[in-house]
């Protein structure tokens, strides 16, 4: 599935299940409750922090409950992922093509 098709794939679900979008505000927050979810998870699987008992550890699925949320907000703001994921990365690499390659820090093993 391309980043298109999952906004459309959005979008048709919103239309047929969910009424309507929420909020833009509300989306966000939603956004932030998403992104701490996967952040305990993250902590607890690859950090120091233990599971708690009977708590979850489903990594793919936190990360895809932050990108349908986000996809909901490029949907309702008229963000077009595709296009602004490559120009990030068009972005990024003129910007840092020789940072990270030149970085003693990252490059330990020579």
């Amino acid at each position: 599935m391309t980043i298109q098709e999952a906004q459309e794939a959005v979008d048709q679900w919103i239309k047929q299940y969910g009424v309507r979008y929420f909020s833009e505000l509300t989306n966000m927050a939603c956004l932030t409750e998403e992104v701490g979810e996967l952040a305990r998870v993250i902590s607890r699987t690859y950090g120091d922090q233990s599971f708690k008992s009977g708590e979850k550890s489903n990594l793919g699925e936190e990360m895809a409950d932050v990108l349908w949320v986000l996809l909901c907000l490029a949907n309702q703001t008229g963000v077009n992922l595709t296009d602004e994921l490559q120009k990030s990365i068009e972005k990024k690499t003129k910007r840092d093509k020789d940072r990270h390659i030149n970085n003693p820090k990252l490059n330990k093993n020579e």
